[in-house]
């Protein structure tokens, strides 16, 4: 297994501008499709990823240009999509063999690939065949990022599980680790795991690192105490259901903003993600909207343009697995 390579790629830390309470509001950097940044465990994650369609038998790509791009031929049209060169399964979603044959098509190192561990089914043994599982079915030969999709199982479980994650780091079968869904509280237990690890197992670093988390984030949900627990600690965020379902369409400041810069609402929330410092997840089954979601780098949101998508509310659209208690 090749060893990651010095990069001079922003940290998640580097590309932030903070205000006055410490919350992201722009990047300092300009931002581009090959904008990638740097991880704790010493990879590069691009900054805009795909989440593909869940329980796809089969997808078809092809390339132009080197880059990834939808098929035209329905229903399997969707893999991995213009200008996205990273691709955000689950064993949950009951695609990752499909994505696999998919990225086969390409070289290996230009696409990076993340999966996650299903729910409810934490233990040291179960993460370690779950790894094996998807090694196999995905036919890709490493994983560059494998998450915890969600706390539950209890304290103990937890540990175990993210004790099998490290091992498979050091074996070579995964790059990057780390987690989804878990509140402060599990993020702070996770923290004590590792110095545990860290005794248990020998020393520093022995516990492993946590790379990067992922959560529902958008304007109605913008996550600040967790977000800001992770850049202190210069852990990656990325962002799933950043388009909200949807159900946000014909929000009056998002409709404003997209006539001022002449772009969708769904590429407005996007920039937002973006200039957050976050790294969004966009889903589409639709060739045309995945395209569109990659057009996002021709145009900037202003600072009070920031500012007035600061909602003030909590208002998540999928579940929310942060406020399960730890004992859960």
């Amino acid at each position: 297994m090749p060893s990651p390579m010095p990069s001079p790629m922003p940290t998640p830390i580097d590309c932030l501008l903070l205000d006055s309470q410490h919350h992201p509001t722009t990047l300092i950097m300009t931002l581009i499709i090959d904008t990638k940044l740097k991880l704790n465990s010493g990879y590069e994650i691009p900054q805009l990823g795909f989440g593909p369609p869940f329980r796809y038998s089969k997808m078809r790509v092809r390339s132009c240009k080197g880059r990834l791009r939808p098929c035209a031929s329905p229903p399997c049209s969707i893999c991995a999509v213009t200008d996205h060169p990273q691709i955000d399964s689950a064993a949950l979603y009951r695609n990752e063999g499909a994505c696999g044959q998919a990225i086969r098509s390409f070289s290996r190192e230009k696409i990076f690939f993340t999966t996650k561990i299903m729910p409810y089914t934490l233990g040291y043994e179960s993460v370690q065949s779950q790894i094996d599982r998807m090694l196999n079915e995905t036919g890709l030969g490493y994983l560059d990022l494998v998450l915890i999709h969600a706390p539950y199982g209890g304290s103990a479980k937890r540990k175990e599980s993210w004790k099998a994650l490290v091992e498979a780091v050091e074996a070579g079968k995964v790059r990057s680790i780390g987690v989804s869904n878990y509140g402060v509280a599990h993020l702070h237990e996770l923290e004590r795991h590792i110095a545990e690890l860290e005794e248990e197992r020998g020393g520093k670093g022995k516990g492993g690192v946590i790379s990067v988390g992922q959560w529902e984030i958008h304007p109605w949900c913008p996550r600040d105490d967790i977000v800001e627990w992770c850049k202190k600690r210069n852990i990656a965020v990325e962002a799933y259901c950043p388009l909200v379902q949807g159900n946000r369409w014909g929000e009056p400041i998002v409709k404003k903003l997209a006539e001022k810069h002449g772009k969708s609402e769904a590429q407005i929330l996007i920039r937002w993600s973006l200039q957050k410092g976050l790294v969004p997840l966009p889903k589409s089954v639709k060739s045309e909207r995945i395209v569109a979601n990659a057009q996002v780098y021709d145009f900037e949101l202003t600072e009070e343009d920031m500012k007035s998508l600061d909602t003030g509310v909590y208002e998540h659209v999928s579940w929310d697995p942060t406020t399960a208690p730890l004992k859960d």
